[in-house]
């Protein structure tokens, strides 16, 4: 950038008034440029440094709901609790937003061990990553509207578990999803391939007809259930590691006007037996 701005310089002395200006313009441009984006890389570093520094403190991880990172890779039921801590912090708008120094970027190319799988909606205001609080490579996703999964769905979760050991499936839905929406309004004509996403969450809608005003929302929740029982039934990658204990699913809902996610106690009961500590580690 110095070498091109010189030669711009060596340039205007060689043209006339007008094109001085011109080419001062292009300068100060390229100048501002590179200001800013060595502005941006020194204050992702001071977030960064100034977060491993807070890290020593036991007062500070109390207060931020800090899990350590290694400990959630290796139990799910840590991973959960870290994920519960970040969202937490995103509620209460004191996110943190760990793990996006262009350092831990650049790193990242050899290879990724996120500590947990979101299927979530792909809807644009359930940003899983800040919603969670959680940094590059921490969160594998995927997303389909009203997170309804295919064969390519469940080949990715295999793979996330088999090839990147990640051990906790988290299935996210959303308040006024449109996708669920859909399934309970049924329209009588939907377009095209819409049809297929009413149908896998029509099972759901049908659950909780006439079940009061507030339909939608219970249609959403029961979405979700619905689909983590989906996935802990999958043979034989996703059932075979959640009976014996060594794969977490569960299921969420996002709220939001309020950003909190609600974790359902229906996918957390009667678990099956594991060899995983379920000690709150929150803090430590």
């Amino acid at each position: 950038m110095d070498k091109q701005i010189l030669n711009l310089f060596k340039l205007i002395k060689m043209t006339n008034r007008k094109m001085q200006l011109i080419l001062c313009f292009g300068v100060f441009l390229m100048f501002l440029q590179t200001s800013c984006a060595q502005t941006r890389n020194t204050s992702e570093r001071d977030q960064s440094t100034m977060n491993e520094e807070n890290l020593q403190s036991r007062e500070w991880r109390e207060e931020n709901y800090i899990v350590n990172r290694d400990s959630a890779s290796a139990n799910p039921y840590y991973g959960l609790q870290k994920l519960r801590g970040g969202n937490q912090r995103f509620e209460q708008g004191r996110s943190i937003h760990p793990r996006q120094h262009p350092e831990l970027v650049e790193a990242l190319v050899e290879g990724q061990y996120p500590f947990a799988t979101i299927v979530g909606c792909s809807d644009s205001r359930v940003a899983t990553e800040i919603i969670f609080d959680q940094g590059f490579g921490d969160l594998f996703v995927a997303r389909t509207a009203g997170q309804v999964m295919t064969q390519a769905s469940y080949a990715t979760l295999e793979y996330a578990y088999l090839n990147l050991g990640t051990k906790l499936i988290v299935v996210l839905g959303h308040s006024s999803c449109g996708a669920v929406t859909a399934a309970v309004e049924r329209p009588a004509d939907p377009p095209s391939h819409i049809v297929s996403l009413i149908n896998a969450i029509k099972p759901a809608a049908l659950a909780v007809e006439g079940m009061g005003d507030n339909q939608l929302e219970m249609a959403v929740k029961q979405n979700v259930i619905n689909q983590v029982e989906e996935l802990r039934r999958l043979e034989a990658v996703l059932s075979r590691g959640y009976e014996k204990g060594d794969l977490l699913i569960v299921g969420a809902v996002y709220d939001l006007p309020t950003g909190n996610i609600e974790f359902l106690e229906e996918t957390l009961q009667e678990l099956p037996a594991t060899n995983y500590s379920t000690k709150d580690i929150t803090g430590l």
